[in-house]
């Protein structure tokens, strides 16, 4: 039986349904909130989350001591340190290929920073997007090995089943340091260190490639330094690269959990000190005022780098998270911004097209996807990220160019999209298909185009997607403009940081009238929130007259008429005083 909708909304302004929190997270609320002297809404969203009344300390202080396994839990990692370290003490040639997104950019960055350290060096290598495509190729990988003693492959590699082949037949050594998903058998490299791969007993599965490459370095200081190798020079400091890997971490939308969570955490107190040039530059150049949040790793910082592998050169991001020079930084970051703007652009016109298509056919469907002619292979996953959040399903988006189409899909929380690509590869329906739980990426013949979805929907449905409603909103409870305090704020806050698997609190402010609307920069809305008592909440709806928000807003101030409004809560520190603000999500009329 379907519960009833939160504040009796079936259907808000933006077409979606609200749903709150049922009464077993409503009682271990309470549990959570009386036993730590927490106000009973923190304890709710505690709760909602999973958290225990016992857990909850140390869900709210997550702590790298508390959280760091030793990385030999990883299978082959004690192999792959030995290695690395051996080439370090004797000063063998290194080459690391990286993806050309922010965890390859940010998993190659970290060790030539590491390197850097003991003055060693090593070659990069970024493939391009479109000419070469994703992951390890056989001509590349034989240039790197024909120069190089070690090739260490970085947010890829564990289905090069040939590239690495190739590389080891010209005498190189390959370690793969991933996270996607892997297939029964493994390329043979030396190593492959991999958390997702079958046979790996970690449970560390959730760490983005970034965070695996991490352990790595962790694993060979450990191995130098039995070895004596340091001498009277201080070990590589790994704690000042967290900056690296908490960008990584949101970017790639690795769930916020765990060893995660602490990673995050200290890494954005790292950023909040402003000594990476590359870091610094894309906080500013993304008009940043305060110390970034995992939202603005998310939304402002990881886009602009990934910006350069999805529209302009493949290795812009990689070349700006390695340098240390702040004016070859600040050029390199205005040149991303500028591709981002363009990427932007594209992304908008694929978007349109591809709701179209979906919306004319079952937009309930356990998977929804669209394919065009010539749609930008950079942006596809964007917009199947956008629409996953629009549809509330699992979406892939395909771009089609001779007779081929390659795609990207976004997935929703509980459902593993990678897996059901990476099995439909394997069974011959997908020409390529690799990914992990929450993003997927394929290969597909365009005649083959309608059964392959078909058949990935059918293994996605078997998991249990589209059964909730197409456009359900969760919130975590109600509150009177009145009750966002800035103590609040910051209590909520204690349960970050937010993303993927952690949601950042929404909440609801119900009967609310609406004051001062004002249409601000590209069609945002900012607006009053006033309750029957108390001060005013100020608020702001982004894209507020593309979703109807700001027409139903201003005809509720002129006539008082009052209003649910749904949103996260934040706090503006704009000039330096701190207020309580909503980033509205939704609204609705009273019913």
């Amino acid at each position: 039986m379907t519960a009833a909708a939160f504040l009796g909304v079936e259907r808000s302004a933006t077409g979606r349904r609200w749903v709150g929190p049922g009464a077993e997270v409503e009682r271990l609320g309470l549990a959570i909130a009386q036993a730590h002297g927490l106000p009973e809404i923190v304890g709710r969203v505690l709760a909602a989350r999973g958290v225990t009344p016992e857990g909850a300390p140390d869900f709210l202080d997550p702590t790298l001591k508390a959280l760091m396994p030793d990385p030999s839990a990883l299978a082959d990692m004690d192999v792959a340190a030995e290695r690395l370290a051996r080439a370090v003490t004797e000063g063998e040639r290194i080459a690391i290929f990286g993806d050309y997104d922010v965890d390859g950019g940010a998993s190659v960055a970290l060790i030539l920073d590491w390197l850097g350290q003991m003055d060693l060096g090593a070659t990069p290598y970024i493939p391009d997007r479109i000419d070469e495509g994703y992951g390890p190729n056989v001509p590349a990988m034989e240039a790197l090995a024909a120069a190089h003693d070690l090739i260490l492959c970085v947010d890829c590699g564990t289905l090069s089943f040939e590239p690495v082949a190739a590389a080891r037949a010209m005498g190189a050594d390959v370690i793969i340091a991933d996270h996607h998903l892997a297939d029964e058998t493994l390329p043979e490299a030396l190593a492959v260190v991999n958390p997702n791969r079958q046979d790996d007993t970690s449970g560390m599965g959730y760490l983005c490639a970034a965070g695996v490459v991490l352990l790595m370095l962790v694993a060979a200081n450990r191995v130098l330094r039995g070895h004596g190798a340091f001498g009277a020079r201080a070990e590589p400091d790994l704690m000042d690269a967290l900056d690296l890997v908490a960008v990584a971490t949101v970017a790639d939308v690795a769930p916020l959990v765990g060893l995660n969570r602490a990673l995050v955490r200290r890494g954005l107190g790292v950023m909040a000190q402003r000594r990476r040039p590359c870091l610094v530059a894309l906080a500013d150049v993304a008009g940043l005022t305060a110390p970034p949040s995992a939202r603005d790793l998310g939304f402002a910082i990881g886009p602009r780098i990934n910006a350069g592998g999805r529209v302009g050169a493949a290795d812009l991001g990689q070349r700006l998270l390695t340098t240390a020079d702040p004016h070859e930084a600040a050029a390199l970051a205005e040149k991303l911004n500028a591709l981002n703007r363009e990427r932007q652009e594209l992304e908008q016109v694929v978007l349109e097209a591809a709701t179209a298509q979906i919306e004319a056919g079952d937009p309930t469907a356990p998977l929804v996807w669209a394919a065009g002619e010539g749609w930008h292979p950079g942006v596809v996953g964007i917009v199947a990220s956008r629409l996953k959040d629009r549809f509330n399903r699992p979406a892939v988006v395909i771009g089609l160019a001779d007779s081929e189409g390659k795609g990207s899909g976004r997935s929703v929380p509980g459902i593993d999209l990678g897996s059901a690509v990476v099995a439909l590869a394997r069974e011959g329906l997908l020409l390529k298909g690799g990914g992990h739980m929450m993003a997927a990426g394929l290969t597909v013949a365009e005649d083959a185009l309608p059964r392959a979805m078909a058949a990935l929907g059918e293994k996605l449905a078997a998991q249990g997607a589209g059964l909730e409603g197409p456009a359900d909103l969760h919130l975590d409870g109600a509150l009177a403009p009145g009750g966002a305090t800035i103590d609040l704020i910051d209590r909520l806050e204690a349960a970050g940081p937010f993303g993927q698997a952690n949601p950042a609190p929404r909440m609801a402010f119900s009967g609310v009238i609406v004051q001062g609307v004002r249409i601000v920069g590209n069609g945002h809305c900012q607006l009053r929130l006033a309750g029957r008592e108390g001060p005013h909440l100020a608020a702001i709806a982004f894209r507020a007259a593309e979703s109807g928000l700001a027409e139903l807003f201003q005809a509720a101030a002129a006539s008082r008429t009052p209003l649910h409004i749904a949103g996260r809560l934040e706090i503006d520190d704009w000039g330096g005083r701190r207020k309580p603000k909503l980033r509205v999500a939704d609204a609705a009329p009273l019913s």
